[in-house]
């Protein structure tokens, strides 16, 4: 398959990136729900944005990329109990680029390895889903309007974009949103970490129909059909999470 990301398209597809993170960070500054906040992170735009623009197969790096993509969320949890924000951001996002080269190196890209992937990744996703119980945290909601906030969003752009070609699949779950969005859901890492083993799961469905689709489809139209399998999966597990933290609040009243 041609290489979208080239020529005019290169600064077609940049422009749309800018435009999809830009939103999405902007949805999140101005969200006061930690539930909100970690909701809108979860939503796979610049995935897409960033997929269609590189046109490349949907292959096994896509996938263990969200395995590094949760690492990251925790370790920039752990972190931001004895560092402040921005710093505990930057040590997450050196070690998603450090495990991603590593992992690049050793990881075969063959067909065999996509279902094995998928497979693990899902069983963890599960596992912490069960695990990680309800917690309250404080609700905030940014006071800074957004002129302030774009070249923050305009210069992590840039890094992706410098970045995305030697990462190959894992530049398409880089976590752009979460550079920035991290920072406006500050107060409530946990409810993020709590989202993310449902997007893992929803984008395991996601890759996997794009998977399967893109041979026959191409990858515009096996992305469109990955999104609905993602949907399904997505909102009636966040629903339930959420039914299960009114539950916890109501009983801890």
């Amino acid at each position: 398959m041609a290489n979208a990301y080239t020529g005019v398209g290169l600064q077609t597809w940049d422009l749309a990136l800018l435009i999809v993170v830009s939103l999405q960070v902007t949805a999140m500054a101005y969200l006061p729900h930690p539930r909100w906040k970690a909701l809108a992170l979860a939503l796979p735009f610049p995935f897409t944005t960033i997929a269609l623009g590189q046109g490349q197969p949907i292959n096994a790096t896509h996938v263990i990329a969200l395995l590094l993509l949760i690492v990251y969320y925790h370790a920039i949890r752990l972190f931001h109990r004895r560092l402040p924000i921005v710093p505990s951001i930057v040590l997450g996002l050196c070690l998603y680029v450090l495990s991603s080269r590593m992992l690049l190196s050793i990881v075969p890209i063959q067909p065999a390895s996509f279902p094995i992937c998928v497979g693990t990744i899902s069983l963890l996703a599960i596992a912490l889903f069960v695990w990680q119980p309800p917690r309250s945290e404080p609700h905030h909601r940014t006071p800074l309007p957004i002129y302030l906030k774009l070249p923050t969003v305009i210069v992590v752009v840039g890094l992706l974009i410098y970045l995305k070609s030697t990462l190959q699949g894992f530049a398409t779950l880089f976590p752009l949103v979460g550079v920035v969005g991290l920072y406006e859901a500050r107060k409530g890492l946990w409810s993020v970490c709590r989202q993310a083993p449902i997007f893992t799961l929803g984008m395991c469905a996601l890759l996997t129909a794009a998977y399967t689709a893109q041979p026959l489809l191409g990858l515009s139209a096996a992305l469109s059909i990955g999104w609905g399998m993602y949907l399904i999966i997505m909102l009636p597990l966040t629903l339930r999470m959420w039914r299960r933290e009114d539950a916890a609040t109501t009983g801890n009243l």
